[in-house]
Protein backbone atom coordinates (compact mmCIF):
# COMPACT_ATOMS: atom_id res chain seq x y z
CA UNK A 1 0.00 0.00 0.00
CA UNK A 2 2.77 2.35 0.96
CA UNK A 3 4.31 2.28 -2.90
CA UNK A 4 0.54 2.76 -4.37
CA UNK A 5 0.88 6.21 -1.66
CA UNK A 6 4.28 7.12 -3.31
CA UNK A 7 2.98 7.10 -6.67
CA UNK A 8 -0.21 8.52 -6.41
CA UNK A 9 1.48 11.22 -4.31
CA UNK A 10 4.09 12.12 -7.30
CA UNK A 11 1.92 11.52 -10.45
CA UNK A 12 -0.95 13.93 -8.81
CA UNK A 13 2.02 16.65 -8.28
CA UNK A 14 3.25 16.05 -11.67
CA UNK A 15 0.08 17.78 -13.21
CA UNK A 16 -1.52 20.76 -13.47
CA UNK A 17 -5.16 21.31 -13.23
CA UNK A 18 -5.42 22.53 -17.31
CA UNK A 19 -4.27 19.44 -18.43
CA UNK A 20 -6.33 17.57 -15.80
CA UNK A 21 -9.10 18.81 -17.43
CA UNK A 22 -8.36 17.90 -20.75
CA UNK A 23 -11.45 15.54 -21.61
CA UNK A 24 -11.31 11.60 -21.46
CA UNK A 25 -12.88 9.33 -23.05
CA UNK A 26 -12.88 6.72 -20.40
CA UNK A 27 -15.11 3.59 -22.00
CA UNK A 28 -12.12 3.69 -24.85
CA UNK A 29 -9.51 4.14 -22.62
CA UNK A 30 -10.47 1.32 -20.54
CA UNK A 31 -10.94 -0.85 -23.25
CA UNK A 32 -7.25 -0.51 -24.39
CA UNK A 33 -5.76 -0.99 -20.53
CA UNK A 34 -7.71 -4.37 -20.42
CA UNK A 35 -6.47 -5.09 -24.08
CA UNK A 36 -2.81 -4.22 -22.88
CA UNK A 37 -3.12 -6.25 -19.73
CA UNK A 38 -4.56 -9.33 -22.51
CA UNK A 39 -1.08 -8.45 -24.29
CA UNK A 40 0.93 -8.77 -21.07
CA UNK A 41 -0.85 -12.34 -20.36
CA UNK A 42 -0.44 -13.44 -23.99
CA UNK A 43 2.70 -12.50 -24.18
CA UNK A 44 3.68 -14.20 -20.45
CA UNK A 45 2.02 -17.28 -21.68
CA UNK A 46 4.03 -17.66 -24.88
CA UNK A 47 7.19 -17.22 -22.67
CA UNK A 48 8.40 -14.20 -24.89
CA UNK A 49 10.42 -12.06 -22.61
CA UNK A 50 11.08 -9.78 -25.05
CA UNK A 51 7.33 -9.00 -25.88
CA UNK A 52 6.93 -8.99 -22.42
CA UNK A 53 9.58 -6.37 -22.12
CA UNK A 54 7.95 -3.98 -25.03
CA UNK A 55 5.25 -3.97 -22.57
CA UNK A 56 6.57 -1.63 -20.34
CA UNK A 57 8.61 2.11 -20.09
CA UNK A 58 12.36 2.04 -20.68
CA UNK A 59 12.55 3.40 -17.18
CA UNK A 60 9.91 1.28 -15.18
CA UNK A 61 10.23 -0.53 -11.78
CA UNK A 62 8.89 -3.71 -10.51
CA UNK A 63 8.67 -4.86 -7.47
CA UNK A 64 9.02 -8.54 -6.41
CA UNK A 65 6.47 -9.50 -4.70
CA UNK A 66 6.59 -9.62 -0.68
CA UNK A 67 9.86 -7.89 -0.54
CA UNK A 68 11.23 -4.67 -1.34
CA UNK A 69 13.57 -5.11 -3.81
CA UNK A 70 13.14 -4.14 -7.27
CA UNK A 71 14.36 -4.91 -11.06
CA UNK A 72 14.60 -1.39 -12.80
CA UNK A 73 14.50 -0.78 -16.70
CA UNK A 74 13.36 -2.39 -19.17
CA UNK A 75 15.93 -4.50 -20.01
CA UNK A 76 16.68 -5.45 -16.55
CA UNK A 77 12.75 -6.56 -16.60
CA UNK A 78 13.05 -8.48 -19.70
CA UNK A 79 16.15 -9.95 -18.37
CA UNK A 80 14.31 -11.39 -15.15
CA UNK A 81 11.57 -12.80 -16.71
CA UNK A 82 13.97 -14.64 -19.29
CA UNK A 83 15.34 -16.33 -16.68
CA UNK A 84 11.71 -16.98 -15.14
CA UNK A 85 10.84 -19.10 -18.09
CA UNK A 86 13.86 -20.79 -18.94
CA UNK A 87 14.16 -22.03 -15.31
CA UNK A 88 9.83 -22.37 -14.73
CA UNK A 89 9.15 -23.50 -18.67
CA UNK A 90 5.36 -23.93 -19.00
CA UNK A 91 4.11 -21.30 -16.10
CA UNK A 92 1.06 -20.10 -17.05
CA UNK A 93 -0.65 -16.64 -15.98
CA UNK A 94 -4.18 -15.73 -15.28
CA UNK A 95 -4.82 -12.13 -14.71
CA UNK A 96 -8.47 -10.03 -13.85
CA UNK A 97 -8.88 -6.93 -13.70
CA UNK A 98 -10.87 -5.46 -10.50
CA UNK A 99 -10.21 -1.76 -10.86
CA UNK A 100 -9.40 1.23 -13.21
CA UNK A 101 -8.67 4.37 -12.00
CA UNK A 102 -7.62 7.51 -14.34
CA UNK A 103 -5.41 10.06 -12.44
CA UNK A 104 -5.21 12.21 -15.27
CA UNK A 105 -5.81 11.71 -18.86
CA UNK A 106 -2.32 10.09 -19.59
CA UNK A 107 -1.53 8.10 -15.78
CA UNK A 108 -3.90 5.16 -14.74
CA UNK A 109 -3.60 2.56 -12.07
CA UNK A 110 -4.89 -0.46 -12.78
CA UNK A 111 -5.94 -3.44 -9.51
CA UNK A 112 -6.50 -6.94 -9.90
CA UNK A 113 -5.66 -10.60 -9.32
CA UNK A 114 -3.11 -12.42 -11.11
CA UNK A 115 -2.41 -16.56 -10.97
CA UNK A 116 0.38 -18.42 -11.89
CA UNK A 117 0.05 -21.72 -12.57
CA UNK A 118 3.43 -24.16 -13.38
CA UNK A 119 3.32 -26.99 -15.52
CA UNK A 120 2.78 -29.30 -12.00
CA UNK A 121 -0.40 -27.44 -11.66
CA UNK A 122 0.62 -25.86 -8.67
CA UNK A 123 -0.42 -22.37 -8.56
CA UNK A 124 -0.17 -19.29 -6.52
CA UNK A 125 -2.27 -15.91 -6.53
CA UNK A 126 -1.42 -12.33 -5.98
CA UNK A 127 -2.92 -9.14 -5.49
CA UNK A 128 -1.47 -6.50 -7.82
CA UNK A 129 -0.72 -2.95 -8.35
CA UNK A 130 0.04 -1.40 -11.94
CA UNK A 131 0.69 2.02 -12.98
CA UNK A 132 -0.17 2.77 -17.05
CA UNK A 133 1.48 5.71 -18.63
CA UNK A 134 0.40 6.78 -22.27
CA UNK A 135 3.05 7.16 -24.32
CA UNK A 136 3.10 7.73 -28.33
CA UNK A 137 -0.13 6.81 -28.31
CA UNK A 138 0.06 3.16 -26.23
CA UNK A 139 -0.43 2.31 -22.79
CA UNK A 140 2.78 1.09 -21.09
CA UNK A 141 3.19 0.04 -17.70
CA UNK A 142 5.65 2.22 -15.23
CA UNK A 143 5.03 0.46 -12.26
CA UNK A 144 3.70 -2.93 -10.84
CA UNK A 145 4.06 -4.06 -7.23
CA UNK A 146 2.32 -7.22 -6.46
CA UNK A 147 1.52 -9.67 -2.93
CA UNK A 148 0.68 -12.66 -2.49
CA UNK A 149 -2.78 -13.70 -1.45
CA UNK A 150 -2.59 -15.64 1.53
CA UNK A 151 -3.99 -19.16 1.55
CA UNK A 152 -6.61 -19.76 4.14
CA UNK A 153 -5.90 -23.13 6.18
CA UNK A 154 -8.16 -26.03 5.03
CA UNK A 155 -8.87 -29.21 6.56
CA UNK A 156 -10.52 -30.49 3.66
CA UNK A 157 -8.38 -33.87 2.90
CA UNK A 158 -9.53 -34.86 6.66
CA UNK A 159 -12.75 -35.05 6.18
CA UNK A 160 -13.10 -35.38 2.47
CA UNK A 161 -13.92 -39.18 2.51
CA UNK A 162 -17.34 -37.83 3.98
CA UNK A 163 -17.80 -35.50 0.97
CA UNK A 164 -20.79 -37.62 0.30
CA UNK A 165 -23.16 -36.86 2.50
CA UNK A 166 -23.28 -33.02 1.06
CA UNK A 167 -26.80 -32.58 -0.18
CA UNK A 168 -30.43 -33.45 1.28
CA UNK A 169 -31.19 -36.97 3.18
CA UNK A 170 -34.97 -38.29 4.42
CA UNK A 171 -35.98 -40.66 6.39
CA UNK A 172 -39.34 -41.35 6.73
CA UNK A 173 -42.55 -43.31 7.25
CA UNK A 174 -46.55 -43.13 7.51
CA UNK A 175 -45.87 -41.08 10.33
CA UNK A 176 -42.92 -39.72 10.91
CA UNK A 177 -40.16 -37.81 8.80
CA UNK A 178 -36.20 -37.04 9.63
CA UNK A 179 -34.61 -34.35 7.08
CA UNK A 180 -31.41 -33.27 7.03
CA UNK A 181 -29.30 -31.24 5.14
CA UNK A 182 -25.58 -31.25 4.87
CA UNK A 183 -23.19 -28.26 3.40
CA UNK A 184 -19.67 -27.19 3.84
CA UNK A 185 -18.59 -24.07 6.10
CA UNK A 186 -16.12 -21.73 3.92
CA UNK A 187 -12.76 -23.10 3.27
CA UNK A 188 -14.19 -26.54 3.72
CA UNK A 189 -13.15 -26.49 7.54
CA UNK A 190 -16.39 -28.16 8.81
CA UNK A 191 -19.41 -29.64 7.73
CA UNK A 192 -22.89 -28.78 8.90
CA UNK A 193 -25.80 -31.09 9.33
CA UNK A 194 -29.13 -29.05 9.56
CA UNK A 195 -31.92 -31.37 10.82
CA UNK A 196 -35.86 -31.10 11.59
CA UNK A 197 -38.09 -34.35 13.13
CA UNK A 198 -41.46 -33.91 12.16
CA UNK A 199 -44.47 -36.05 13.49
CA UNK A 200 -46.90 -36.39 10.83
CA UNK A 201 -47.18 -32.60 9.39
CA UNK A 202 -45.55 -30.69 12.61
CA UNK A 203 -42.13 -30.35 13.34
CA UNK A 204 -41.54 -31.94 17.06
CA UNK A 205 -37.60 -31.02 16.87
CA UNK A 206 -34.84 -29.27 15.11
CA UNK A 207 -31.14 -28.94 15.66
CA UNK A 208 -27.62 -28.83 14.12
CA UNK A 209 -24.38 -31.16 13.75
CA UNK A 210 -21.21 -29.68 12.83
CA UNK A 211 -18.58 -31.77 12.14
CA UNK A 212 -15.19 -30.66 12.05
CA UNK A 213 -11.11 -32.47 11.97
CA UNK A 214 -9.70 -32.26 15.85
CA UNK A 215 -5.90 -31.60 15.18
CA UNK A 216 -5.14 -32.20 18.62
CA UNK A 217 -6.56 -35.70 19.27
CA UNK A 218 -6.43 -36.32 15.15
CA UNK A 219 -9.50 -37.65 15.09
CA UNK A 220 -12.97 -36.20 13.32
CA UNK A 221 -14.95 -34.92 15.61
CA UNK A 222 -18.88 -33.68 15.97
CA UNK A 223 -21.36 -31.12 18.51
CA UNK A 224 -24.60 -31.57 18.35
CA UNK A 225 -27.62 -28.86 19.64
CA UNK A 226 -31.64 -29.52 19.66
CA UNK A 227 -34.08 -26.96 19.68
CA UNK A 228 -34.89 -29.08 23.44
CA UNK A 229 -31.98 -27.79 24.91
CA UNK A 230 -30.05 -30.74 24.46
CA UNK A 231 -26.36 -31.11 23.42
CA UNK A 232 -23.85 -33.64 22.55
CA UNK A 233 -20.42 -34.40 20.94
CA UNK A 234 -19.15 -37.23 18.95
CA UNK A 235 -16.05 -39.15 17.56
CA UNK A 236 -16.30 -40.46 14.16
CA UNK A 237 -13.85 -43.89 13.51
CA UNK A 238 -14.12 -45.66 10.05
CA UNK A 239 -14.39 -49.08 9.92
CA UNK A 240 -14.31 -50.64 6.05
CA UNK A 241 -17.48 -49.28 4.63
CA UNK A 242 -19.19 -48.05 7.66
CA UNK A 243 -18.59 -44.80 10.09
CA UNK A 244 -18.95 -45.48 14.18
CA UNK A 245 -19.66 -42.27 16.06
CA UNK A 246 -19.38 -42.70 19.71
CA UNK A 247 -21.66 -40.09 20.80
CA UNK A 248 -22.43 -38.91 24.56
CA UNK A 249 -24.78 -36.13 25.41
CA UNK A 250 -27.04 -34.15 27.93
CA UNK A 251 -30.30 -33.95 28.00
CA UNK A 252 -32.89 -31.08 28.52
CA UNK A 253 -33.23 -32.03 32.59
CA UNK A 254 -29.74 -32.63 32.73
CA UNK A 255 -29.34 -36.49 32.32
CA UNK A 256 -26.40 -38.24 30.01
CA UNK A 257 -26.74 -40.11 27.23
CA UNK A 258 -24.45 -42.34 25.26
CA UNK A 259 -24.70 -44.40 22.16
CA UNK A 260 -22.83 -45.96 19.07
CA UNK A 261 -24.50 -44.34 16.03
CA UNK A 262 -23.55 -46.44 12.58
CA UNK A 263 -23.74 -44.75 9.06
CA UNK A 264 -23.11 -46.49 5.88
CA UNK A 265 -22.91 -45.28 2.44
CA UNK A 266 -24.38 -47.97 0.17
CA UNK A 267 -24.02 -45.35 -3.32
CA UNK A 268 -24.64 -41.69 -4.31
CA UNK A 269 -28.06 -41.70 -3.52
CA UNK A 270 -28.54 -44.15 -0.40
CA UNK A 271 -27.24 -45.05 3.28
CA UNK A 272 -28.45 -46.70 6.50
CA UNK A 273 -28.34 -45.34 9.65
CA UNK A 274 -28.72 -47.44 13.00
CA UNK A 275 -27.61 -46.80 16.81
CA UNK A 276 -27.07 -49.19 19.64
CA UNK A 277 -25.10 -49.47 22.87
CA UNK A 278 -27.79 -46.69 23.86
CA UNK A 279 -28.10 -45.59 27.30
CA UNK A 280 -29.86 -42.89 29.29
CA UNK A 281 -30.28 -41.90 32.53
CA UNK A 282 -28.10 -45.00 33.38
CA UNK A 283 -30.51 -46.92 31.81
CA UNK A 284 -30.16 -49.17 28.95
CA UNK A 285 -32.29 -48.38 25.99
CA UNK A 286 -33.30 -50.54 22.77
CA UNK A 287 -31.02 -50.47 20.01
CA UNK A 288 -32.45 -48.43 16.62
CA UNK A 289 -32.87 -51.13 13.97
CA UNK A 290 -30.59 -49.99 10.84
CA UNK A 291 -32.76 -47.69 8.80
CA UNK A 292 -32.77 -46.36 4.83
CA UNK A 293 -31.84 -42.79 4.38
CA UNK A 294 -32.66 -41.51 0.69
CA UNK A 295 -31.31 -38.52 -1.03
CA UNK A 296 -33.78 -36.18 -1.70
CA UNK A 297 -34.01 -35.07 -5.68
CA UNK A 298 -33.76 -31.26 -6.34
CA UNK A 299 -37.49 -31.91 -7.99
CA UNK A 300 -39.25 -33.17 -4.60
Amino acid sequence: MKHLVMIMTAVACSWNSALCAVPVDRAAEEAAIRQAVAAYVAAYNAGDGKALAELWLPEAVYTVPDSDEQVIGREAIQAMFAKKFADDAGTKLEAKTDSIQFISPNVVIESGTAKVTSADQKSEESEYTAVYVKQGGKWLLDRVTEEEIAVAPSNYDHLKDLEWMIGTWVDQDEINRIETNCQWTRNQNFMVRWFTVSVRDRVDMAGLQIIGWDPVEKKIRSWVFDSAGGFGDGTWTRKNDSWYIQATGIEPDGSKSSAVNIIRQLDQNTMTWQSVNRVLGGEILPNVDETIVVRQSLSE
